[in-house]
């Protein structure tokens, strides 16, 4: 590749194990990025490790459990021992677990993905900051969701924490524009992962109006250039804004 556009940047990414994560860690290595590849499962995130470093590029594999403040704090201290620094927080790691009606809806599946979806997202934030106002700037790159932004049935708990998420990324990108720090939100639309392997596109017709079927099924590598794009704008770049890959109007 003879164009690295994110040379000499440091990227902690969460949910970096597959899916959306995994394609954005890679694509990042590629584009000159140290990257740090945060999530649950030890083996995965090692997998993609030795990818990158096979290739040529800088990984380490940080295990994590997001939730846990501590368990964030932890990794991004390492993220910045290992490497010196932090210049792009992705906050991607994500879940659904409830899938009901809220008549019907199990307490603790509705907390847990709000647990993971928002208040992580707050944790992982606030552990980064610091960081990259030592740098001078950086960006943040939340993973939002259209079901965010228009609401879904028997998805309440999803929908509820994405649009808290949208929300923190609109506060955090007024309160870090000063210190050269810009805070977006990438929202996907429909991507074919493990965590939506086989409802995503009935879910996607049955919620999204007479337009749904002519939708955009992706796959995690279609995110790429988006997540990059974001990643590669100046310091006095687009903030507070939301960047959408579905193909109609959420």
């Amino acid at each position: 590749m003879t164009s690295r556009p994110l040379q000499d940047q440091i990227a902690l990414i969460t949910g970096a194990g597959r899916g959306i994560g995994r394609a954005i860690a890679v694509a990042y290595a590629h584009a000159g990025a140290a990257v740090a590849l945060a999530a649950r499962t030890q083996g995965e995130i090692d997998a993609v490790a030795e990818e990158i470093r096979s290739a040529g590029g800088q990984a380490i594999a940080l295990p994590v459990d997001v939730t846990d403040q501590a368990s964030v704090q932890r990794m991004t201290a390492a993220t910045v021992a290992h490497f010196g620094g932090l210049d792009i927080l992705v906050i991607n790691a994500g879940v659904n677990l409830d899938k009901r009606t809220v008549e019907e809806s199990v307490a603790a599946d509705w907390l847990g993905t709000l647990d993971v979806n928002l208040h992580a997202a707050y944790y992982c934030a606030q552990a980064a900051i610091p960081h990259l106002k030592a740098r001078g700037g950086g960006k943040i790159i939340t993973t939002g969701s259209g079901m965010g932004h228009r609401g879904s049935p028997e998805r309440s708990a999803y929908c509820v924490s994405k649009a808290g998420l949208w929300m923190l990324t609109r506060c955090l990108a007024q309160e870090l524009w000063p210190f050269n720090i810009s805070v977006n939100e990438l929202v996907p639309g429909p991507v074919k992962t493990s965590m939506n392997t086989g409802e995503q596109t009935d879910r996607s017709r049955a919620s999204g109006g007479p337009n749904a079927q002519s939708e955009w099924q992706k796959g995690p590598e279609d995110v790429v250039p988006l997540a990059l794009f974001l990643a590669t704008q100046p310091l006095i770049g687009p903030t507070a804004q939301s960047f959408n890959l579905m193909r109609r109007d959420g």
